[in-house]
């Protein structure tokens, strides 16, 4: 069997073929979460610290914040819980600072809100990067991102699924 590599005059790859025809290469890929409860302002898109990396394979995320080095199409998932009175909320992809792709909009009559986004998207490899918010709206005091530690509710994760 013959392994064959296709690409134009600007194709990058920056990886190696194994003896078993398997291509193994160092693309970006992250998992991140956040470790404790955080209170934010109600009725507020809000950035969630995600302070603690499950993997990083390029060294690419830092500051919650995902910053590939390789330019290409990026799957990127998102999750959020929040907590509040009669809360409502979604979770939010920014690209570079700006709303990209809304996730479910959850209205609660309990004090429970999950939400769940995802999106495919280019990222250039160098400046571009994606953060994970949250927006949530209580109806007495401030909404919590909140932190359970099975299935690290408020977690953001990545990876290349074609390079350009």
């Amino acid at each position: 069997m013959t392994t064959q590599i296709k690409g134009n005059d600007t194709s990058t790859f920056g990886g190696n073929i194994d003896v078993t025809g398997n291509v193994v290469t160092d693309a970006p890929a992250f998992s991140a979460y956040m470790s404790s409860n955080a209170a934010f302002t109600s009725a507020t898109s809000t950035k969630v610290t995600l302070d603690t990396e499950v993997f990083d394979t390029a060294n690419c995320f830092a500051s919650s914040r995902f910053t590939p080095n390789v330019s290409g199409y990026y799957l990127i998932t998102g999750k959020i819980r929040i907590t509040g009175t009669n809360c409502v909320g979604h979770a939010t992809i920014y690209k570079n600072g700006t709303l990209n792709n809304i996730g479910n909009y959850v209205e609660a009559a309990g004090p429970v809100v999950f939400s769940v986004v995802s999106t495919v998207l280019y990222l250039n490899g160098s400046t571009d990067y994606v953060e994970l918010y949250g927006y949530g709206y209580t109806s007495s005091g401030n909404p919590t991102f909140q932190y359970i530690a099975v299935g690290n509710t408020c977690e953001m994760s990545g990876c290349l699924v074609r390079a350009v």
